[in-house]
């Protein structure tokens, strides 16, 4: 089944923005890059939401007012992935070098390992750290993750004041950007909200610029709720793209400084069955027709966006070798790639990866091959292809001539595109880009948005904050602050701050009951407080695939380590004193932090060619804790995997640790499925026997929060069902 889609250009902004003047070669800024910009100057606008196509230049907004404002404004603009981070680094000194804007603005990037490198290096706690880049850069790129911590205090020693980091923080920069927010879930989207709150209570005036081309009405809504004016600067709902379908309407538009923003695209789709490996199977299967599009086409740069890291892995050696060959390069880009390997996937003729890819990097490609696990990933995807026209090599430039995607969907979803009387699409169709994402999101899979979130778990972020500026040593610089704070957050989440301090005491008398009265922290309150979750499976790697010493060192999840990976057990201790002979030999340091959690370590000597069953075992009463109906600490837990040398060594770990978690008494499958769950939420199998099946389900950490959302009231004769609106899983 085979459609074409058109090419999209973007409108020119009528005039010039004040005071902003562009390189020799440029024409015109785009409509919404300069409605960014005005939206950003007016006075009567808090947050600016630009919703422009992938592609449309929505990054050069971030810059243009610290180029050419009025008032001088500094940037700490957060990205999703490190790996964008990166990418938008090397964006914006292309920008500086381009503008040449007086006074050179300075441009830094800061993740996590790298935060707690250069504390090493310096010789600084990481909240010193944090003061000194924040001072010494104008624009800052990070990920929201460490402006969420950092607003939390977690970079504080003890006695320290609260507002000691964001207090300066806050008032060295000017404008707060988001990129790709699209992508974040409701844990996230509520902690930005209550982190947004406690600025503007607590400091002048800022802006904040959402950048998504998606919108997201669950975080307008939100922002509205809490007392923010926003402006949303939306291209397609002005009629600000158009879609050209002949050279000559192409031309017309181009002489009058429309952009292209997409080029046309052949778009294939590949119907294939729901079964294990099938996908896997196809692109073994078409690896000559893949390659003849190379021969065909000099010059072709392709990729592959596989949903497994291990299926990418299975597949890296088979194309490498077919593609050698002829004398081409490639590369993998996933979550288990090293940063060096990364980098130069940029430079392969194709590359394999995960969503490192349609999240992570501007890759110049004309050839796509993807997969989706919903509507949102499959137009996310889908968006890398096209966005250039071409790539230079060895200061050679080589032209782009065709532009070809291969959908490779499951069966219902080709069949509800194409066949039947009602069906949206027809064989060799011609669409309108708006029009296809349409019928992708009525047609495909949607993902539970967990709506209920905000309300049930968005405050307990909320009274955290609220109590830090009831510290003795702020209280009375913030008195005004705190409670302006508490009103906003409440109207925010629908919630009552102190219910919801009754509920967290509540959690910390059943864990002390637990664990005993000398028990510390509370767990569920810090799941609740965290930004992605605390992972409590967590394993350390040393991945002995990998070439350069220092890149071995990485982090995976217990789930995907039995699943997919062959590994051998190893101890802490000896996975930390090879991190310290790899820093004695290479000079390289190693980020150790990630590792300080970790459930257990281990070698990664490869990935199996089949994927190997395995299920949780609890030892308790799994019934009456899943009649609880809510989220809980529990103890307990083994990994039954026959054939496993090291799961006796594991289970061991894992008795001895508590876990928050929400049982389910029906099947992982069977609640994935009605509840419409992500692809990568943290639910599996359960069981009381290891020698049955796997008839009950397991959510952890954040995981447990957003599915006890969906829970409601049960009625007597009810058996662990978790209910939706209209229906129960």
């Amino acid at each position: 089944m085979h459609i074409h889609l058109l090419p999209v250009y973007s409108c020119p902004a009528a005039n010039l923005p004040q005071g902003v003047t562009l390189p020799t070669g440029w024409s015109h800024p785009a409509w919404h890059q300069a409605a960014t910009l005005e939206a950003l100057r007016d006075p009567t606008v808090d947050v600016v939401i630009n919703t422009a196509m992938t592609g449309d230049g929505k990054s050069l907004t971030i810059v243009l007012e610290t180029f050419f404002g009025e008032r001088y404004y500094s940037v700490l603009a957060m990205y999703p992935t490190n790996e964008l981070a990166r990418d938008q680094e090397g964006q914006m000194q292309q920008y500086i070098a381009t503008f040449k804007p007086q006074g050179k603005p300075r441009v830094s990037r800061l993740s996590g390992p790298e935060l707690e490198i250069y504390a090493e290096n310096e010789d600084l706690r990481k909240a010193a750290a944090l003061n000194t880049l924040s001072q010494q850069r104008e624009i800052l790129l990070t990920n929201p993750d460490i402006f969420h911590y950092l607003h939390q205090g977690a970079y504080l020693r003890k006695g320290d004041s609260p507002d000691l980091l964001w207090g300066r923080m806050d008032k060295d920069f000017n404008l707060f950007v988001f990129d790709e927010f699209h992508i974040f879930d409701a844990p996230q989207i509520a902690s930005v909200i209550n982190t947004m709150l406690l600025i503007r209570h607590t400091n002048q005036p800022k802006k904040f610029l959402f950048l998504s081309a998606t919108p997201d009405q669950p975080l307008i809504d939100l922002l509205e709720k809490s007392g923010f004016r926003t402006k949303v600067i939306n291209p397609q709902a002005e009629n600000k793209y158009q879609f050209p379908t002949t050279e000559l309407e192409r031309q017309t538009l181009a002489d009058q400084h429309w952009r292209q923003v997409v080029r046309g695209i052949d778009l294939k789709f590949v119907s294939l069955p729901l079964q294990a490996k099938a996908l896997e199977e196809w692109l073994r299967a078409q690896g000559e027709m893949i390659l003849e599009h190379f021969m065909q086409q000099p010059g072709t740069k392709g990729a592959i966006i596989l949903n497994s890291i291990a299926a990418v892995k299975r597949l890296l050696p088979y194309f490498r070798e077919l593609f050698q060959v002829k004398g081409l390069v490639v590369s993998e880009n996933t979550g288990l790639s090293s940063k060096s390997v990364k980098e130069k996937s940029l430079q392969a003729d194709l590359v394999l990866g995960t969503s490192t890819i349609d999240v992570g990097v501007d890759f110049k490609i004309n050839l796509l091959l993807f997969e989706s696990a919903d509507a949102g990933s499959f137009i996310q995807r889908l968006g890398r292809l096209g966005r250039h026209d071409g790539y230079t090599r060895d200061g050679q430039w080589i032209a782009f001539t065709y532009f070809t995607a291969y959908a490779l969907v499951p069966n219902f979803f080709a069949e509800r595109l194409f066949l039947g009387s009602e069906a949206p699409l027809i064989e060799e169709g011609t669409y309108e880009r708006p029009f296809f994402h349409e019928q992708v999101r009525a047609t495909y899979r949607r993902v539970n948005e967990f709506e209920q979130y905000y309300q049930r778990w968005g405050g307990v972020q909320s009274l955290y904050l609220y109590q830090q500026l009831n510290n003795k040593t702020v209280r009375e610089t913030y008195a005004g602050s705190r409670e302006a704070f508490k009103a906003s957050a409440e109207a925010a989440f629908k919630t009552n701050l102190n219910a919801i301090f009754m509920r967290r005491k509540e959690w910390q008398g059943q864990w002390k009951a637990l664990y005993g009265e000398n028990a510390k922290g509370n767990p569920i309150a810090e799941d609740a407080i965290s930004f992605r979750g605390t992972s409590p499976l967590s394993c350390g790697l040393y991945d002995l695939t990998e070439s350069t010493l220092a890149e071995r060192f990485k982090s995976y999840e217990l789930p995907g380590i039995l699943s997919n990976l062959e590994t051998e057990a190893m101890t802490k201790a000896e996975f930390l004193r090879l991190i310290e002979g790899s820093v004695e030999k290479t000079g390289q340091p190693i980020p150790k932090g990630r590792f300080r959690e970790a459930l257990a370590f281990m070698k990664l000597r490869g990935y199996r060619e089949e994927r190997l069953d395995w299920k949780f075992i609890y030892s308790g009463d799994i019934v009456s804790a899943a009649q609880t109906w809510k989220v809980q600490v529990l103890k307990g837990f083994n990994v039954w995997q026959p054939g496993n040398p090291w799961i006796t060594n594991l289970n061991e770990q894992l008795q001895k640790k508590f876990f928050v978690c929400y049982p389910v008494l029906r099947p992982a499958a069977e609640v994935r499925a009605q509840l419409q769950l992500p692809m990568h939420f943290q639910l599996y199998p359960l069981t009381d026997n290891p020698h049955g099946s796997s008839p009950y389900s397991i959510a952890f950490g954040q995981s447990a929060l957003l599915l006890d959302t969906l829970a409601s009231s049960k009625t007597e004769g009810d058996h662990g069902y978790v209910k939706q609106k209209g229906g129960r899983a």
